[in-house]
């Protein structure tokens, strides 16, 4: 059955979509394609028609990914423009933030993944940092900019750290107070 070019456009979507959230849930290589493609509600063969090959649509759902989860930082800063950084911390420093395997931080889901992926996936995580540092940046800036990236570049690799950390303990009250003393150093940090 032939696919409009519309209908074949919205497929790819569909695909990246269901990319981005299940690489985040089972990592890159924690999914095949028939699994990915079933999960779009697609079959395996579509896939080749719509993307040149598994790594072509990691770098895809990557940029993807990254892309909602800066947008995240921007939507929580908009809504609480009195204490954007707040705003922040408040979700992305959270116990539901934490559980959020296949919508949350795809810096801490895939990360480590990334690291062993291609040169265009880790283009993506590059753009995809920067702008979360871009974002930082906005809330803490200051007279020195070199200063203000520098502290931008420890509050993300803080607040990345401990949401990574907190999903690989058991213990719920440990992973919580991963969370809060972040929180806390992040707060310090930035009044710093």
């Amino acid at each position: 059955m032939r696919v409009s070019r519309t209908q074949a456009a919205e497929n790819r979507q569909t695909v990246i979509n269901v990319a981005s959230r299940l690489f985040r849930e089972r990592g890159f290589d924690g999914i095949g394609l028939k699994d990915l493609m079933k999960g779009a509600g697609l079959t395996q063969g579509a896939f080749y028609k719509q993307f040149a090959s598994k790594e072509d649509l990691a770098v895809e759902a990557s940029r993807r990914a990254l892309e909602s989860a800066s947008g995240r930082w921007s939507d929580a800063a908009a809504a609480h423009p009195d204490d954007p950084l707040g705003a922040v911390i408040g979700f992305y420093l959270s116990g539901d933030h934490r559980g959020e395997k296949m919508d949350g931080c795809p810096i801490v889901a895939l990360g480590s993944d990334a690291a062993r992926q291609g040169p265009d996936v880790k283009a993506e995580f590059e753009e995809g940092i920067k702008a979360h540092l871009d974002v930082l940046g906005r809330f803490i800036a200051g007279n020195d900019c070199e200063a203000s990236r520098g502290k931008a570049m420890g509050i993300l690799a803080t607040m990345v750290g401990a949401v990574t950390l907190s999903r690989v303990v058991n213990d719920p009250d440990l992973a919580q107070a991963l969370l809060d003393a972040a929180a806390e150093q992040v707060r310090d940090a930035a009044a710093a």
